[in-house]
C-alpha cells in the first residue's frame, strides 16, 4: 500500500462513508456504522475521511502533510499491515 494512495481515496470519498483498509491492500467505502467485519473478515483499519482530510483546502496539502502521513502509516503498521510512502510530487 502507498500512503498517498490512501490519502487520495480518503479525499475522494469524504462524505460518502469511511474507508476500510484490508490486508491485501484493497480499500473499500463502508458506512459510518460499519461493524468492522465482512464475510467474517476484518479490515486492518477503518479510517474516517472527514476527520483526517477535511481540514485541508487542497488535496496537495493533505498529500504532503507529514503528520497526516505518519498517522495513517502508524495505524496500518500497528494493525499488522504494510505501507510505504510514495515519491513526493
Amino acid at each position: 500500500m502507498i500512503t498517498q494512495d490512501i490519502v487520495k481515496k480518503l479525499w475522494d470519498e469524504a462524505g460518502n462513508g469511511n474507508i476500510a483498509i484490508w490486508s491485501d491492500g484493497t480499500m473499500t467505502v463502508v458506512p459510518p456504522a460499519y461493524s468492522s467485519e465482512t464475510a467474517k473478515k476484518k479490515p486492518l483499519v477503518v479510517l474516517k475521511p472527514i476527520a483526517l482530510v477535511n481540514k485541508y483546502e487542497h488535496l496537495a496539502f493533505a498529500l504532503n502533510d507529514e503528520e497526516l502521513l505518519i498517522k495513517i502509516e502508524t495505524a496500518i503498521k500497528n494493525a499488522g499491515g504494510e505501507v510505504a510512502r510514495g515519491p513526493r510530487s
